[in-house]
Parts: structure tokens; sequence; C-alpha cells
């Protein structure tokens, strides 16, 4: 279910969701009450210095936010450069889609 919402968001300059470019490494869910669930999401970006981090992590707290017993606030994002994100870490139809194929 996090991974379906993640494909919701979209990477703001490739216009690809951000699973299928392949930023995502790993998704924990914690519960942290009887009706409350707090998610981490591991992930990287295309290029360190990205200047759109804030607005990724931002649709990232939203569309997480957004599910079923999952506050906002109970959602992190903790970004890691390694292993470092290369191309070949893309879906074959986000490769298609950039005209890398």
């Amino acid at each position: 279910m996090v991974y379906e919402s993640l494909k919701k968001v979209m990477d703001p300059e490739l216009n690809i969701d951000i699973v299928s470019l392949g930023l995502i490494y790993k998704v924990e869910v914690k519960t942290i009450s009887s009706d409350s669930q707090g998610v981490k999401v591991i992930m990287t970006l295309t290029t360190p210095g990205c200047p759109l981090a804030p607005v990724i992590d931002k649709l990232i707290k939203d569309a997480i936010g957004g599910m079923p017993g999952v506050s906002r606030e109970d959602v992190e994002l903790l970004l890691v450069w390694e292993p470092a994100w290369t191309k070949a870490m893309m879906s074959e139809e986000a490769k298609l889609e950039l005209g890398m194929v």
C-alpha cells in the first residue's frame, strides 16, 4: 500500500514516479498504536545537490500521510547516498518514457 502511494509521487523535473525511477531503497512500517502506524522511507535522489529535495519530501509526506492510519507527522524520510543512484535502477517503463531504450 505504501509503494502504491509512492507511485503517485512524481519527480518534478522528469514527471516520472519516484518508484519507477528507482529512488526508493526501503520502506519500514511500524505500529505506533492499535490504529496508527509510522512509515520510514529510505531513498536517494538522482544527485546529492538536488534542489527539489524539500519538494519531494513534502510530496512523499502528503502521499503517505493520506493513507488510513498514517498521519503526515508519522512519515519519516531518510535520504541516503549509498548505494549511489544510477540509471540502471530505473524500471524499463521509465527508461522507455525518457527515451533511454
